[in-house]
């Protein structure tokens, strides 16, 4: 373990982890949105930082500016994904109540 173990906050962090960082700060604010500068901020980024990684979301179809007010939000895909994340939760969940439910009938 001879390495310094870095300042999470000062440490060099990729487009990809950048981009992660954005989704997870706009959680919440699918109406509202975040500014560039709100998001620079958050996340302790310079605001071109943030404008690249934001078009790279845009162009997956992730993230959204908003017309009304020139914000970003969550994209309807992305809400799509977390809405069908949720439904397979359900039906696992069902699958295992209804296992449980075997298995104590048969219980002697």
């Amino acid at each position: 373990m001879g390495g310094r173990r870095r300042n999470k906050m000062s440490e060099k962090i990729n487009s990809t982890q950048r981009a992660l960082r954005i989704l997870k700060a706009l959680k919440g604010r699918t109406l509202t949105g975040l500014s560039n500068k709100e998001l620079a901020d958050r996340l302790n980024e310079s605001p071109v930082n943030i404008t690249r990684s934001l078009q790279a979301l845009i162009a997956e179809g992730l993230v959204v500016k908003l017309e009304e007010t020139g914000r970003f939000a969550l994209s309807i895909q992305m809400l799509q994904i977390a809405v069908t994340h949720q439904r397979d939760t359900e039906k696992m969940q069902a699958r295992m109540a209804e296992m449980d439910q075997r298995v104590n009938a048969g219980a002697f």
